[in-house]
């Protein structure tokens, strides 16, 4: 099945005004210079187009004096590949010189500058993303890669195991690509080469498969992705665990508009909390994602062992403790089982919390409040705010001062 392509997508590209003044600027003097990959894919299909990426017959160091006589600031942000980022009343674009590979080791490429737009295409992935557009709207196809988008189809340019093997991150980058761009099975070329070049990710550092999975999980198809993966081996080896395929559904259904990387991985990989702490190692997460799929394991084993219906006092509690976020996605991917059970009334109060339409409940008291009421500074104030806390959770978590006072008098009482 093919789909119509947006042609005319194409031509408002290129009248934007910061593009039109690049490609004017950069398209003089013998040089060429034309939008290349996903600023062209994505117009075609009619998404949206938020990075402009070029490529020139320039040099590097020419690139950047022809930008700064027109007034451009250039910055150097790749010069080592060919890459001057130029940036256009704020607008920034990429601009890489043709490139051909010298020498390629299954990570990296040794790349030779050149002026062959027909070489620098044919070295790259995929053919949709070797598509490219001059400054009078010509399409340029040298891989077929126009008719792999109209048919939605994921392609590898070339002999697919070459060109893995020049970059075994493309292996990841098929089924992401897969999962955002197809509409059907992944071609077959393309998986059984990924299948028996597979040992090759082994090679790479665990930030560039953490960059391409993280991707993978919020593309339109991801669920389907992962369970291709899982079927063809692939899963076990990126998450060192077992997988939970119904609640990353749960919750891919559930943020379908809004998709966070972050607690999809934790639905599809996280079950105790030493899967938070495998996955931190295995993938190289920021403090940050740590902290995430730490919270979500916590909030599961506790929502998994909770005795009796969630009701909205409950929820109450829950947030005073906890990140409203975290709670709704734990909610998203129990949904169905046998717990925890939740009542209405507490969805109804955690979306609220989200909302920011309530103010998560935030213990009233303080240290110094203490030690205004005489109680020395040292250990013993820790303490007695923790019993005060347990005190408070225990109580519906109120926060009016009538109440603030009356909890600072019993927490003195027992001092």
């Amino acid at each position: 099945m093919t789909e119509a392509l947006d042609r005319q997508a194409l031509a408002s590209l290129l009248q934007r005004p910061e593009l039109r003044r690049l490609l004017e600027v950069f398209n003089d003097g013998g040089e060429e210079t034309r939008v290349v990959g996903g600023a062209v894919r994505n117009a075609l299909l009619g998404r949206p187009v938020t990075e402009v990426d070029c490529t020139t017959t320039m040099l590097p160091d020419a690139i950047t004096e022809r930008a700064k006589r027109a007034g451009f600031k250039a910055v150097p942000t790749g010069i080592e590949h060919g890459t001057i980022t130029v940036i256009i009343d704020g607008e920034p674009f990429e601009i890489t010189t043709l490139r051909e590979d010298v020498e390629t080791d299954g990570r990296h490429a040794v790349v030779h500058f050149g002026r062959d737009f027909v070489r620098d295409a044919k070295r790259r992935d995929f053919t949709i993303n070797a598509l490219s557009l001059g400054r009078d709207g010509q399409l340029y196809d040298y891989t077929g890669g126009e008719s792999d988008l109209a048919a939605r189809r994921v392609r590898f340019i070339g002999e697919a195991r070459t060109r893995i093997r020049e970059d075994y991150l493309r292996i990841m980058r098929f089924f992401r690509f897969h999962a955002e761009y197809a509409e059907s099975d992944p071609d077959a070329e393309g998986l059984a080469a990924s299948g028996a070049e597979r040992q090759g990710l082994a090679i790479l550092s665990k930030e560039r498969i953490r960059h391409e999975l993280l991707k993978l999980l919020v593309a339109t198809r991801a669920e389907e992705t992962i369970r291709i993966l899982a079927d063809h081996g692939f899963l076990t080896g990126l998450l060192g665990g077992v997988a939970e395929f119904g609640r990353l559904r749960r919750v891919a259904n559930d943020d379908r508009d809004n998709p966070v990387a972050i607690w999809r991985l934790a639905a599809l990989a996280v079950l105790v909390e030493e899967d938070a702490e495998r996955l931190r190692e295995e993938l190289r997460l920021s403090n940050d994602e740590h902290k995430k799929l730490a919270a979500y394991a916590g909030l599961l084993n506790l929502l998994k062992s909770w005795p009796l219906p969630l009701d909205a006092t409950a929820i109450r509690r829950l947030v005073a403790d906890h990140e409203p976020e975290a709670l709704g996605i734990v909610f998203a991917a129990t949904a169905g089982e046998p717990s925890p059970v939740v009542h209405e009334d507490a969805r109804e109060a955690l979306a609220r919390y989200l909302s920011r339409t309530e103010p998560v409940p935030i213990f009233p008291l303080r240290g110094a409040d203490l030690v205004e009421g005489g109680v020395p500074k040292g250990p013993k104030i820790g303490e007695m705010l923790a019993r005060g806390r347990q005190a408070w959770l225990a109580e519906g978590c109120r926060t009016d001062e009538s109440y603030a006072r009356d909890l600072l008098r019993r927490v003195l009482k027992q001092a």
